[in-house]
């Protein structure tokens, strides 16, 4: 539950969850995102999920910090079970030209190619939050002996369609973009369509994420 609501300037605030980094908490995030959200509340204009935080900006014109403050404290939440989370597959490439760090991730985890695989596509992930770069979803949690920190250096460009793992996170690049995330792979599939006003994003905070491995050609004749 929400630990504390606080300013967060002159036309925003964050509700406090806490400063824990799990799916626990980041449930607690998305059902008041989804409350908030279905409730059409005036002077809303943006909402922010994080992993551990709910930023909320508002039309100073229509609405304050002490009335939206009152509005949250006292809104219907909802439950678990009906948040409307969908499963998507994502397939991907671990041909050698996509998987730029593989050989990073064997040195420091101390595991072979085949293993590190196995264990990421035999994962179901969850999606915390989308941030970053337009429709970057974060998606956890990698199990322990997957977890490696970011490059020293990061990249001036990784590709589109990049799978990056970092600590216990994996992403999906939905643009060219800097970054220092550990590369495994590449996916053929649009993560992002900024042709759509509404929804653009395929991947939302709740969505159960599994990864499914194609081969070169397939990728290459990928049809989404």
């Amino acid at each position: 539950m929400i630990k504390n609501i606080l300013n967060l300037g002159d036309a925003a605030l964050y509700c406090d969850f806490g400063k824990d980094v799990n799916k626990e908490t980041n449930i607690q995030v998305i059902r008041y995102f989804k409350s908030i959200q279905n409730k059409n509340i005036e002077g809303i204009n943006n909402l922010t999920p994080s992993y551990n935080k709910l930023i909320v900006s508002f039309d100073l014109k229509k609405t304050n910090f002490k009335d939206l403050k009152n509005i949250i404290e006292n809104l219907t939440i909802t439950n678990s079970s009906d948040l409307k989370n969908k499963k998507i597959e994502i397939p991907v490439c671990t041909h050698e030209n996509f998987s730029l760090d593989i050989k990073r991730l064997e040195q420091i985890l101390n595991l072979s190619r085949e293993d590190i695989y196995k264990n990421f596509f035999n994962k179901e992930f969850f999606c915390y939050m989308t941030g970053f770069i337009a429709g970057m979803p974060f998606l956890g949690d990698l199990d322990y002996n997957m977890r490696a920190e970011r490059l020293e250096t990061p990249r001036v460009k990784v590709p589109k369609g990049s799978i990056g793992l970092t600590e216990q996170f994996a992403n999906i690049y939905t643009y060219e973009s800097p970054g220092g995330w550990n590369i495994i792979g590449n996916t053929p599939k649009n993560i992002f369509n900024n042709s759509k006003e509404k929804d653009p994003n395929l991947i939302n905070p709740g969505d159960i994420i599994s990864f499914k491995e194609i081969t070169k050609d397939q990728y290459n004749n990928y049809n989404d």
